[in-house]
């Protein structure tokens, strides 16, 4: 079946892009609907915006939905710019095609299609045998991408993204030889780390971290530093905490650490057998195998991962061991990190742990994405080339 193109629009909607981008800054308004793609959804009639809608929680209503319900007017004939293909299958809520159909809409607008298999194509589908002139803006198809990065790498590559988190000094340092980090980034920094947590579906660490810290791995809403309005629009996906990953080969993490005692669920892998575990009793605690003696498999968790928790993407929060054993099984699609004007000494702890460089040449090296400046320190979003450099 063929898509109609943006050549088709008629003079009546030749300011789409101002739709389609208000229907993508919608979709971006939102910290995520994990497991569920954000999307943006603008209802245009004469000409006229007669509503928004927007999705804010796995179980909410779709965007879609929501700009029909908002509409305060009868939507028929009007035109919808919606940031992803409109959904044909029931999940935890209708179809949104059918919702799309059953309002008398005229024409639905997208960037392109769902990479979910049981979207893809269907909702296009359905809306055309049901009348409803569907066009593709292939334009915004990149746009479209970056608003979901993890949603697009599970469906399409099987495992979640995976996004690791640094903090360091201008001399590349992460804590002081005697272990003391806080704080070597500004409040600030912080802030921005609590919204990327706020966004993951899951936040990842190693036992050693537990150990050594007691981190608790949450999401402080009065951290954030988010508006009201800005709480109010998040305020469903802010009830549900990211999930809490230990990676524990030999099971040490005690029962009394602090993230056991938190709202949200933890997942411990392991390489031993759960039975007489501690942890065994503890209801938030999902106890997996993972790999076998002193080594955890990180692909088979993270192909957990998607596969029985549905998470998009993964933060990376941990120690230098952990860290750079992701980097060499080459599993880091993004990195952020945050550079503090601070220098700690020669004797202070290294960013990660990596062997197996030998060249220049083969050191590992990444593309700049961003760089932005978070109050008195510099943040870094990088994403790794593919590089030969390290031995397995």
């Amino acid at each position: 079946m063929q898509h109609k193109h943006n050549t088709e629009l008629d003079a009546a909607f030749l300011d789409w892009p101002v739709h389609m981008q208000r229907a993508l800054d919608l979709a971006d308004s939102v910290l995520t609907a994990a497991p569920n793609p954000r999307v943006g959804c603008v209802l245009v009639h004469d000409g006229q915006v007669i509503s928004e809608g927007w999705h804010s929680a796995a179980g909410a209503d779709h965007a879609e939905v929501m700009a029909l319900t908002n509409a305060g007017r009868d939507p028929r004939g009007a035109t919808a710019f919606v940031s992803l293909e409109p959904c044909a299958h029931h999940g935890k809520t209708g179809p949104c095609s059918d919702a799309l159909i059953a309002a008398g809409i005229a024409r639905v607008v997208i960037p392109m299609q769902d990479p979910n298999p049981e979207v893809a194509g269907k909702g296009i589908a359905k809306m055309e045998e049901a009348g409803i002139e569907v066009i593709m803006l292939p334009d915004f198809e990149t746009a479209a991408r970056r608003l979901n990065p993890g949603f697009f790498h599970r469906i399409e590559q099987g495992r979640p993204l995976v996004r690791m988190k640094l903090a360091m000094s201008l001399d590349g340092r992460t804590a002081l030889a005697n272990g003391a980090s806080k704080w070597i980034t500004d409040a600030a920094s912080r802030a921005d780390v609590q919204r990327l947590r706020a966004a993951s579906s899951a936040v990842l660490t190693g036992v050693g971290t537990v150990l050594a810290d007691d981190p608790s791995l949450n999401v402080r809403r009065d951290e954030l530093g988010l508006s009201e309005a800005q709480l109010l629009r998040n305020e469903l996906n802010l009830q549900e905490p990211p999930l809490r990953i230990v990676l524990d080969s030999r099971r040490r993490m005690p029962p009394t650490a602090k993230l056991l005692g938190l709202d949200g669920r933890v997942v411990v892998y392991s390489t031993v057998s759960a039975e007489n575990s501690e942890l065994l009793n503890s209801e938030n605690v999902d106890l997996r195998l993972a790999g076998s003696g002193d080594r955890i498999d990180l692909q088979t968790v993270l192909e957990s991962l998607a596969a029985e928790y549905q998470c998009n993407d993964v933060l990376i929060e941990a120690g230098p061991t952990l860290c750079g054993a992701f980097f060499q099984s080459k599993l880091v699609d993004e990195l952020v990190v945050y550079i503090a004007p601070k220098l700690l000494g020669s004797d202070a702890k290294p960013l990660l742990d990596l062997v197996g460089i030998t060249q220049i040449s083969a050191a590992p090296e990444f593309q700049i994405i961003e760089t932005q400046q978070v109050d008195n320190d510099v943040k870094l979003v990088l994403k790794p080339l593919a590089n030969p450099g390290f031995t397995e």
